[in-house]
């Protein structure tokens, strides 16, 4: 017979699935993933004075917003809506925004009020928010 129909010189086909570009696109995502993993998580950076230690010395007044008992909304020492403070941070250059804004909240006020702040402070553009508190006292 020919080489028609003759099959014995030949191998079959091989069903099995070759894994090695399988494993490297693998090792290649999980690579990717443990770069980038640490970069998505992002923080709230609160700093907690210590009642032994003095306040640093600043040359100008930071900016506040303060969010009363009522739940009324303070930039420094006016009042305002959701809709205005959002205005008037945005409208604030960017050298103001690099150094940061602080929220000094009173601890009755709803947790929704606090984020709903926080919201609008970092949709404005601000990206550093530190949070004044006071510190606990000791028993002695």
């Amino acid at each position: 017979m020919g080489p028609i129909g003759s099959n014995r010189g030949k191998r079959g086909l091989v069903a099995d699935i070759n894994v090695t570009p399988l494993v490297d696109v693998m090792l290649v995502l999980l690579i990717i993933f443990m770069v980038t993993a640490p970069m998505m998580t992002q923080g709230l950076e609160v700093d907690l004075p210590e009642a032994t230690t003095k306040a640093l010395p600043q040359q100008e007044e930071p900016l506040v917003v303060t969010i009363k008992k009522e739940g009324d909304v303070y930039l420094k020492k006016e009042k305002m809506t959701s809709a205005t403070l959002q205005q008037q941070l945005r409208i604030m250059s960017p050298e103001v925004k690099k150094e940061g804004i602080y929220l000094r909240a009173d601890k009755n006020v709803p947790y929704g009020v606090v984020t709903s702040t926080m919201a609008d402070i970092h949709a404005a553009g601000f990206d550093k928010l530190g949070m004044i508190t006071v510190p606990a006292e000791r028993d002695k």
